[in-house]
């Protein structure tokens, strides 16, 4: 009968630990959440839904080489907000970053490189990428601006923060 009742107990707090966490995930400030939407900087809203498909994705397809913003391949051009304001042409805004995803280039645009960067051009080779919609790709982008928004001192810095 003890371990009936230990085990009600830590079903229950298990099950409001997931409750709680889930309206956390949910509920995140119209401050942060709203991003830059183009070079003109016109802004958007994200809705939370948004915010955590594009996590959701990030994790499944972005994160091997961008975990936490950072870059395995080239730590020298991060997601963070300076290199991508500082990209020919500027990835700080949805429609910067949309348009990388759909058709990468080196940092200074002027060469693509959609045969080494996962792209809905390259879906042939990047198999992961045959699914992913232009609504992924700008829930993807606005979860990149969010965690900018949110970390602007850790994301994209990798081990080399201060």
């Amino acid at each position: 009968m003890k371990r009936f009742i230990l085990l009600i107990t830590a079903t229950l707090f298990f099950a409001f630990q997931i409750a709680v966490g889930s309206s956390a995930a949910l509920d995140l400030s119209k401050e942060l959440r709203t991003v830059p939407s183009n070079e003109a900087g016109d802004t958007v809203v994200m809705s939370n839904k948004e915010i955590v498909k594009g996590l959701r994705l990030f994790n499944t397809v972005c994160s091997q080489c961008h975990k936490g913003g950072y870059t395995k391949t080239d730590p020298n051009v991060t997601l963070g907000a300076e290199d991508l304001e500082l990209a020919t042409p500027p990835r700080d805004n949805l429609d910067g970053i949309i348009d990388y995803m759909n058709n990468p280039t080196t940092y200074d645009g002027e060469t693509e490189i959609y045969e080494f960067h996962p792209s809905t051009k390259s879906a042939d080779l990047f198999v992961y990428m045959r699914n992913v919609s232009q609504d992924d790709l700008r829930n993807v982008a606005g979860y990149i601006l969010y965690e900018i928004n949110q970390r602007p001192d850790t994301w994209g810095c990798g081990k080399v923060c201060n």
